[in-house]
């Protein structure tokens, strides 16, 4: 295992356990700044749709026409871009909103009074969310993993996106948690430990796609990657930015995310 694979695990361990902060704004503070999530989630979106539109993408579209030519090579990107948007939509289509990690949550209901709820539903709905932040860690897993792999320092600015929108994220987890078993240390832990689907999601890649690597397989991988990343941004970056915040502090994030991952492009050519 090279040095360049684990320089990928080990952003890919970052970028998930970066859960654990959200946890521990949870466990430790008693209100959520609403102002700095809104700018960062912007943020987040703003890199990850400027890299894949503007790097991942045509990186993707450059192995799969060396592979397959022209017409063939951009029709297999176009696709396997679409693809991986409707591999993240269809996680987020059987997951139901009660247990969808993305559902925005607040430090501040960990102090609400709790439902009175049987003991087994306690324990189901407290399994299940920690099983929903896990599915839709490990197409992240993938992303970040591949992506280091391909530049390591677009996988550097991947990571901090990811980890940027992991954050809330573990928010959202602890709070349902906490409801289920009334215990923040627990709820601390479970979500902590559940942003261990990312470098799970990494040695999936490495395990399976790796010793199959080529033009192909690498330019659908990294389409499918491009993808994911903007379907999550539209569909639960942006929208969270906008509920924790007002919607210029969103667009400002936005374009500085931008801004930044544009400038660090030039700067690394």
């Amino acid at each position: 295992m090279g040095e360049d694979v684990l320089y990928a695990f080990g952003l890919t361990l970052m970028a998930g356990l970066a859960t654990g902060i959200g946890s521990i704004l949870a466990f430790f503070t008693s209100t959520t700044n609403t102002k700095f999530l809104s700018l960062a989630l912007g943020f987040s979106a703003g890199v990850m749709i400027y890299v894949s539109m503007i790097e991942i993408f045509v990186k993707a579209k450059d192995a799969l026409v060396s592979a397959w030519g022209i017409e063939w090579g951009n029709w297999i990107t176009v696709g396997s871009f679409f693809a991986g948007m409707l591999v993240i939509a269809l996680i987020d289509k059987v997951i139901p909103k009660q247990g969808n990690p993305h559902e925005l949550k607040k430090v501040e209901e960990m102090d609400k009074p709790k439902e009175k709820i049987d003991e087994s539903h306690l324990l189901k709905m407290g399994t299940f969310t920690a099983l929903a932040i896990a599915i839709h860690n490990f197409p992240e897993g993938i992303a970040t993993f591949t992506s280091a792999l391909s530049d390591p320092g677009l996988g550097l600015a991947i990571a901090v996106a990811i980890a940027i929108h992991n954050i809330p994220e573990g928010i959202a987890v602890s709070v349902p948690i906490y409801f289920a078993t009334g215990d923040r240390k627990k709820a601390f832990k479970l979500s902590f430990l559940s942003g261990l689907s990312e470098p799970l999601g990494a040695i999936a890649a490495y395990l399976i796609l790796m010793p199959f690597l080529n033009d192909t397989l690498f330019g659908i991988l990294f389409a499918g990657v491009a993808g994911i990343m903007v379907f999550i941004s539209l569909d639960e970056l942006l929208p969270a930015s906008k509920q924790y915040g007002e919607a210029h502090l969103s667009i400002y994030g936005v374009v500085s995310g931008m801004a930044v991952m544009a400038i660090s492009l030039l700067l690394f050519i």
